[in-house]
């Protein structure tokens, strides 16, 4: 038989393998994260719900899904071991890296490079915004001042 007739079918369990061997991989990955899971860790489900783990089991592991909700949940059922840092970010909305403003002790820098000493170009072109009420000519006028004008700018009576 030719070679070349065999070589559709050996390519065919070549890719096979080379799956294989991922979708193993991903396995042991997922099973060494799931056992490094202690009390107190932030987990997140295959569900996409965020719990804290209370006690681990062989199979099952106890979550503590809010404040004394306790539910027990294999532990195929881990999709994610959160690290404290990300679990209290999204679940507590804390955020290390925003960083509260720090307000200066004195008004001078907040004035810096507007005084009259100091003043540019870019200063002078403030375009300033009109703060009073329109003029009575752009009131649209209603047709008479004994009749009654409605909010879709018919007269009583019209239809």
């Amino acid at each position: 038989m030719n070679l070349l007739t065999f070589l559709p079918f050996i390519v065919l369990i070549g890719a096979m393998f080379l799956m294989t061997r991922s979708a193993k991989k991903k396995q042991q990955q997922a099973a060494q994260m799931r056992d490094s899971m202690q009390p107190g860790t932030g987990v997140r489900t295959i569900g996409g719900m965020y719990a804290t783990v209370k006690e681990l089991h062989d199979d099952t592991v106890l979550l503590e899904v809010a404040p004394g909700v306790h539910a027990v949940y294999a532990k195929n059922a881990i999709g994610a071991v959160l690290d404290d840092e990300e679990y209290n970010r999204i679940v507590h909305g804390d955020d290390p890296a925003e960083q509260t403003p720090i307000v200066p002790d004195d008004a001078s820098s907040l004035t810096e490079g507007t005084g009259s000493d100091t003043t540019d170009a870019a200063d002078t072109d403030v375009t300033k915004i009109e703060l009073g009420k329109k003029p009575k000519s752009d009131e649209p006028a209603a047709a008479d001042a004994d009749t009654e004008v409605t909010k879709d700018n018919k007269a009583d009576g019209d239809k």
